[in-house]
């Protein structure tokens, strides 16, 4: 099923690539696009429209997003060994809210984002152009909305930023727009293209904005109203766009709470998993760099499940977010995300590491540094770093070994590269119900007979979890880090949460500046009306 959404996009692609090739104007037409015949169908509109989403594939998504949200948060840490991933520090700067205008991921980040943003508004054109028509009116409403959603990551991640809505060489340059309008400006534009989205769900829409993926987006934004704008929250509002997606999936199950949480991430998912309201299609070959397996496994795994690369191991799991998983006595199934202690094949054989005293600890200071030592492969839940400046936790075998794993996006064994298979969520049915808990914990009105106990217990069920009796802010967040973990969600969690300035690792920042990010510099030398955040000049 992934493979025919997939096809949409190498038909797009395709089309780009024809329509930039044909030089020769001595070749006979034998047929010919024009405004006239073409885009009409919906087929030739998705044609079209499918270029813009690829901004959220490659490493600007998958990569870049998630890695930032993460590594800022109290979730992950990324580790050198002997030097290796110290990389001048760029990955240091996240965790210990220090990063740089040069920073390499806000720099793809800010430019992928604009440029989907660019390729929109050169379509829109050639959509409003034609004759009104249902499949017309529903292009432009999913780009729309699409837009829409560049401009929530980038205010997210920027505050204010420039609005820019018309394309070509006339467009001026312009400064920032405030936070709360660009608020406005995602608001306005969704409430006014939702008619025209999609209702259905599966295949035919899967990675593409519907009704359900707009309301998610609507209850992001007010559910972070207060921190984007200084306004007061807009808890009601919150619950209005969330029960919107609960009466769909009450009504029709088109959206739902699918029984097997592990399995929604496996390299086979896709569009049947009714939990996703909205995701990014990932492979090896045509949309690539989802690589999660690179980044938290060790090279010691790799023959368990069959890898075709070495696997870095250098992302870590900060030990106070794992702990958040084992709180509780129960069958958590969400557990089973994580790797910890010794490690061992599938047949229960341990996985042994051949080296040598110094191979495994290069502090030996022992008289058979060359002896050999079979070690068993075992992950720590500390981390111990033997260079804190520099996040070096040492390159031996022990220093390589440190801290927990999360195997939560599955390995592709099938994969010929490091590229997975694993479609990645960015909105999900758990977390619109959790957001309604929320909501109402903070003084939404109760609606449709729901509690903040009873729907977080209804995520907590699918996860064989324990169910609540009480529950508060406090435990909610947590709830939202065993739910959400890895899935890009955890710095914006904290920052509306409050927390995001406590300490967690060796990070001591409690500037509340640092809840934004740096403008790239490069992106104030080429529009010098664009002012820096503060604490970043």
């Amino acid at each position: 099923m992934k493979f025919i959404y997939k096809s949409i996009y190498l038909i797009a692609l395709t089309l780009l690539l024809f329509a930039g090739s044909c030089t020769d104007l001595e070749v006979p037409v034998e047929s010919e696009l024009t405004a006239v015949n073409f885009p009409n169908t919906e087929e030739d509109f998705i044609a079209i429209a499918g270029p813009a989403y690829r901004f959220l594939h490659y490493k600007f998504y998958t990569i870049n997003q998630i890695l930032v949200q993460e590594l800022t948060g109290d979730m992950a840490i990324l580790t050198a060994n002997g030097g290796n991933w110290y990389d001048d520090g760029r990955y240091q700067n996240y965790h210990l809210h220090t990063p740089t205008p040069d920073q390499r991921f806000l720099r793809e980040s800010w430019a992928a984002w604009y440029n989907g943003v660019s390729k929109i508004n050169s379509i829109l054109p050639l959509f409003e152009g034609k004759e009104e028509s249902e499949v017309r009116d529903l292009a432009i409403a999913e780009l729309r909305a699409f837009r829409a959603y560049l401009y929530f990551i980038l205010q997210d991640n920027w505050g204010g930023v420039p609005i820019v809505t018309d394309f070509g060489p006339e467009v001026e340059l312009k400064g920032r727009d405030s936070r709360k309008d660009v608020c406005k400006f995602i608001e306005d534009e969704l409430l006014e293209v939702l008619p025209n989205l999609s209702g259905e769900t599966g295949v035919a829409t899967y990675a593409r904005m519907t009704q359900w993926a707009a309301y998610a987006l609507l209850a992001k934004l007010y559910m972070n109203w207060e921190v984007y704008t200084g306004e007061a929250g807009r808890w009601n509002d919150a619950v209005t766009a969330c029960d919107k997606i609960i009466a769909e999936a009450q009504t029709n199950g088109t959206i739902a709470l699918d029984p097997d949480y592990l399995a929604m991430f496996y390299p086979d998912n896709g569009p049947q998993i009714k939990d996703f309201l909205f995701a990014i299609p990932c492979d090896g070959v045509h949309m690539q760099e989802h690589i999660p397996a690179r980044y938290w496994l060790h090279r010691g795994l790799r023959y368990k499940y069959e890898l075709p690369f070495n696997p870095s191991g250098s992302v870590k799991a900060l030990p106070e977010y794992y702990d958040k998983f084992v709180v509780w006595n129960d069958n958590d199934v969400r557990k089973g995300i994580w790797l910890t202690g010794k490690q061992y094949m599938f047949d229960g054989s341990p996985i042994i590491i051949e080296t040598t005293n110094s191979g495994l600890d290069d502090r030996y200071n022992g008289p058979n540094p060359n002896a050999p030592v079979d070690y068993h492969l075992e992950f720590t839940r500390e981390i111990e770093f033997r260079n804190l400046v520099t996040f070096d936790t040492g390159n031996d075998e022990l220093g390589k070994a440190v801290g927990y794993r999360c195997n939560k996006f599955y390995p592709d064994k099938n994969s010929i590269t490091r590229n997975q298979n694993n479609d990645l969520p960015i909105f999900r049915y758990a977390d619109i119900l959790l957001l309604k808990a929320e909501a109402i914990l903070r003084g939404a009105n109760a609606t449709m007979g729901h509690t903040p106990v009873s729907l977080a217990n209804m995520v907590r069920t699918r996860a064989k979890a324990m169910p609540y009796t009480t529950l508060d802010l406090d435990e909610l967040l947590d709830e939202r880090a065993r739910e959400l973990a890895y899935e890009g969600w955890r710095r914006n969690d904290l920052i509306r949460f409050g927390k995001f300035e406590e300490p967690w690792g060796v990070k001591t920042s409690t500037d509340v500046r640092k809840r934004i990010f740096p403008i790239p510099q490069e992106q104030i030398d080429r529009n010098p009306l664009l002012e820096q955040n503060p604490s970043y000049e």
